[in-house]
């Protein structure tokens, strides 16, 4: 009987630690710091030398995070057949902690699926296209859009048409700004 409770007590044992392996293994990754070494994926470019929100998504199958020159690049990348499927983590600039529209940060970034996105906005990103500007707080998000025009959305409502470049003209604003607007040295939010 001894033997049984400890043949038992091992194998529950074992089973609550596999449990425990299996959460820990899907925890999502740590974002990377951005760097001058961060080339966007496809503009082939430096992502520092582009304004705007900026996107990496970590691969089950690579180290290194794939860089996104921006946050609609990121999202297109999920939307894209050809893509790898083996997504970790989608993590976006968060603007609401951004020093500036140039500038926004090399460590503040938020799970684009948590994340509130403004599309539709005077505001063009980084590559000169419309953009899906994140922000990790609704209000921000809601003050930006005040501010810029667009709609606020959460990632899985981003009309795919938007990113992949058939933007229906209901979202495309008149008047759009360049990349480099808005020009702030404080947080946009």
């Amino acid at each position: 009987m001894k033997r049984f409770a400890l043949v038992l007590g091992v194998l529950l044992g074992a089973t609550a630690f596999a449990g425990c392996s299996e959460e820990v293994s899907e925890a999502l990754p740590s974002p990377h710091e951005l760097t001058p070494a961060a080339i966007g994926h496809y503009c082939g470019m430096n992502v520092l030398e582009h304004g705007g929100p900026k996107g990496q998504i970590i691969l089950a199958s690579q180290t290194d995070p794939i860089w996104f020159s921006s946050a609609r690049d990121a999202v297109a990348f999920t939307l894209l057949p050809e893509e790898p499927k083996d997504i970790r983590a989608i993590y976006v600039s968060d603007m609401a902690k951004a020093p500036s529209w140039e500038d926004p940060g090399a460590n503040n970034w938020v799970e684009a699926r948590k994340a509130f996105f403004v599309i539709g906005s005077s505001v063009q990103g980084g590559m000169g296209a419309p953009e899906t500007v994140p922000f990790s707080d609704q209000a921000a998000a809601d003050k930006f859009a005040v501010e810029h025009g667009g709609r606020v959305v959460k990632f899985d409502e981003i009309p795919p048409d938007y990113v992949l470049g058939s933007e229906p003209a209901a979202e495309r604003p008149h008047g759009r700004t360049s990349a480099s607007s808005p020009k702030r040295h404080r947080p946009l939010a």
